[in-house]
């Protein structure tokens, strides 16, 4: 079984369209390519990647789609498209050639919770299943309810949470995204990455044991044929480097059957994204 980190980005740093990477961010305000990742993999034994959107333009989806067709490595992208756009059934068939294209992501923590039921948006995500993509749902732990409500109206369109929603980890706060995000994984279609953890609590001062009680409630809850590992590299090295983050994981479910491990650590990924 193939080893997938399910999340990570690619980037040519650039100030004003990167304005999220702020002054607490240095050790990210740089270039980060194919060639920094390679190394990182090969070390911690996973095989390939998925590249996810960082900016939400076109432009993005088609820097990634270059870089895939480049390095083997990088097994499918998730990119941005304009959801809301009149013209989306046209994007979507001149993306349709792209066998490496797998799903879109639009960057919702930064929206209103209203913003993914408004009904454009609702029109754009209906349009996702005849074209066989899927869909990233970036959201913080706040927007669960709305999410639940926005995943619930199509039960045929393959969901993934990306970060178990972002929990506020740092304040210990976890009663209230256990109770949504059971919720929502209470629909088959939906998985769950699990990833972005370490930049949600105290960058410099955290353990593994931190992490503990949210990884429990997140198995509970999907189970272990509906989550899947990601990275989140580059930004991760905010807190931690890449080995150091993937041994959270590594630790956590290292007492589960090898079979487990293998779907969590690529087999539920390539079935979710169909890679090959």
């Amino acid at each position: 079984m193939l080893r997938i980190d399910a999340h990570q980005h690619f980037w040519q740093y650039d100030p004003v369209r990167d304005a999220w990477i702020d002054n607490t961010m240095t050790a990210i305000r740089r270039d980060f390519l194919p060639e920094d990742l390679l190394p990182l993999l090969n070390k911690n034994q996973v095989d390939g990647c998925v590249a996810v959107q960082a900016d939400q333009s076109e432009t993005e989806t088609d820097f990634l789609l270059q870089l895939a067709a480049q390095h083997p490595f990088i097994k499918g992208v998730v990119g941005w498209v304009d959801l809301r756009s009149p013209a989306l059934e046209e994007r979507l068939a001149h993306y349709s050639q792209f066998n490496l294209l797998k799903g879109f992501r639009h960057i919702l923590q930064a929206e209103d919770p209203q913003f993914m039921l408004e009904d454009a948006f609702i029109k754009g995500i209906n349009r996702l299943r005849q074209f066989g993509y899927t869909y990233d749902v970036l959201i913080y732990a706040h927007q669960l309810k709305h999410a639940a409500q926005f995943v619930a109206a199509f039960p045929d369109q393959p969901f993934v949470i990306d970060h178990i929603a972002k929990p506020a980890i740092k304040q210990g706060e976890i009663t209230e995204w256990a109770r949504d995000i059971r919720k929502v994984a209470g629909l088959p279609n939906v998985y769950c990455k699990v990833s972005g953890m370490v930049t949600e609590t105290h960058w410099q001062q955290w353990n593994e044991a931190t992490f503990r009680p949210y990884l429990n409630v997140v198995v509970e809850a999907f189970g272990m044929n509906r989550l899947m590992y990601g990275s989140d590299w580059p930004v991760c090295l905010l807190a931690a480097d890449y080995e150091a983050n993937m041994n959270i994981v590594k630790h956590y479910f290292s007492s589960f059957s090898a079979e487990e491990q293998n779907r969590f650590f690529g087999g539920n990924a390539i079935q979710f994204y169909q890679l090959s």
